[in-house]
């Protein structure tokens, strides 16, 4: 056999090697989300249309938790963005060194007439993350990458607090959870081109392999939380 053609066909080999490897992860990925009860203490829904709340959710990279989170009925704006250090550290090549404090975060208002901060909690911890694997998510590793909650009210905080026991006394997954409840130090957005990146990049390999199958999740289990066109993060913002 000619040697160029021989480099071809290991060449070949090789591609096809890659794609075996990540199509795998792709298959299982769909099947990670969790059936998880709702939790026993949250919010009521409020009846003022017009009130409006925040919450912020560490969870892995941003954009896959923004993702699911804009495809939530009753949301009205999430934002990839910095929690858990200073503004001076807030941006994306400091933040990766995993020094900062800082964990990749997503503020997600939200319209409590239709979605309580309980019922983001169950799909946070249901679809979005593991909550049992310790600074990392998939393919990402690192302190900036942890499960961490940061409340804006004692409401938020006790909601949070009972869900997580609830969880580990229900034995919801084989191990315990790790996130943490930590203290809320302000939300710093992210760089523009982080924002709505699942939308508009739904042919990267990260996103069709990671993310993809987390909004297909949030559709399969949550089917009345669920919509299908999602709210973006205007430009500029």
């Amino acid at each position: 056999m000619r040697t160029a053609t021989l480099h071809r066909l290991l060449a070949l080999a090789a591609a096809l090697a890659w794609l075996l490897a990540f199509m795998q992860p792709a298959a299982v990925a769909g099947e990670t989300a969790v059936v998880i009860a709702p939790p026993a203490l949250d919010e009521p829904l409020s009846a003022s249309t017009a009130h409006s709340e925040t919450a912020i959710f560490a969870g892995g990279c941003f954009w896959g938790v923004q993702g699911v989170f804009q495809h939530v009925r009753g949301v009205t704006q999430a934002v990839s963005g910095y929690a858990g250090g200073s503004r001076d550290t807030a941006g994306y090549e400091i933040v990766s060194g995993g020094e900062t404090g800082h964990a990749e975060s997503v503020q997600v208002t939200f319209d409590p007439a239709k979605v309580t901060y309980g019922q983001l909690l169950q799909v946070y911890f249901s679809v979005i993350h593991d909550p049992t694997e310790l600074n990392r998510q998939g393919p990402d590793s690192g302190t900036q990458y942890r499960s961490a909650l940061f409340p804006l009210t004692d409401v938020q905080r006790r909601v949070a607090q009972s869900y997580i026991a609830q969880l580990d006394r229900s034995h919801a997954f084989a191990a315990p959870l790790v996130t943490k409840i930590e203290p809320y130090k302000g939300f710093y957005p992210a760089e523009p081109y982080h924002q709505n990146y699942l939308t508009l990049h739904p042919d990267s390999a990260y996103i069709a392999l990671n993310d993809l199958p987390k909004v297909a999740g949030l559709k399969r289990l949550f089917p009345n939380l669920y919509r299908d066109k999602p709210v973006l993060v205007e430009a500029g913002r």
